[in-house]
């Protein structure tokens, strides 16, 4: 039962992280450095709950699993965004699916072996989750372009879109984001194990 309760209570959490780290700082001339940050907060909820599901089971596959579980959550909460009147385009949710494929197959190809998930898997998942996030902000409306055109005058100050200063800080936000994910999600998978022992 308590297994269980972790994954609903972690899924429900990866819906709120989604949403206090996804959606307004796009709207902000702190954007690229703000995808960083949305990476590594994505990156933490990611590897933390899928390592500990895959070592709690010791089955290939659900950490996949428990991203799917994490990405229907977070489905349910931009469709609940949506019909309280936001734009369909003002949640991104972040694709947890193929980085935890990626973890699955580091489990796997190293016959289990708890240390090469840690190095190998934290190294791909830290790395590859900035990439599918970015590829996906790329396919939809661009959220800043959304947000100038959806004047909201009940919007929190903080949410109020302001004059965008591309390139102002470093070009590469996906480069920056895998790189400090594929280090601190090593330590990140790491806490995943620990919490098995």
């Amino acid at each position: 039962c308590t297994h269980y309760l972790f994954i609903v209570v972690v899924a429900v959490n990866s819906t709120l992280l989604t949403i206090n780290s996804g959606d307004y700082i796009f709207y902000t001339d702190w954007a690229w450095t703000s995808f960083v940050v949305f990476s590594i907060a994505n990156t933490l909820m990611t590897i933390v709950g899928a390592v500990y599901y895959l070592t709690f089971t010791g089955v290939p596959g659900t950490a996949t699993y428990y991203g799917l579980i994490m990405q229907v959550y977070t489905w349910v909460a931009k469709v609940a965004w949506f019909a309280l009147g936001y734009p369909v385009d003002f949640i991104v949710h972040p694709m947890w699916i193929p980085s935890c494929m990626l973890l699955d197959l580091a489990y796997w190809a190293t016959k289990k072996n708890i240390h090469s998930l840690i190095f190998f898997g934290g190294v791909l998942v830290g790395m590859s989750m900035p990439l599918f996030n970015m590829v996906q902000l790329m396919l939809i409306a661009d959220p800043l372009e959304t947000a100038f055109k959806y004047p909201r005058p009940t919007l929190p100050p903080y949410m109020t879109p302001i004059e965008p200063q591309v390139g102002k800080f470093y070009n590469s936000p996906v480069a920056l984001g895998a790189g400090a994910g594929s280090v601190l999600a090593c330590t990140f998978a790491a806490l995943g194990c620990k919490l098995n022992t």
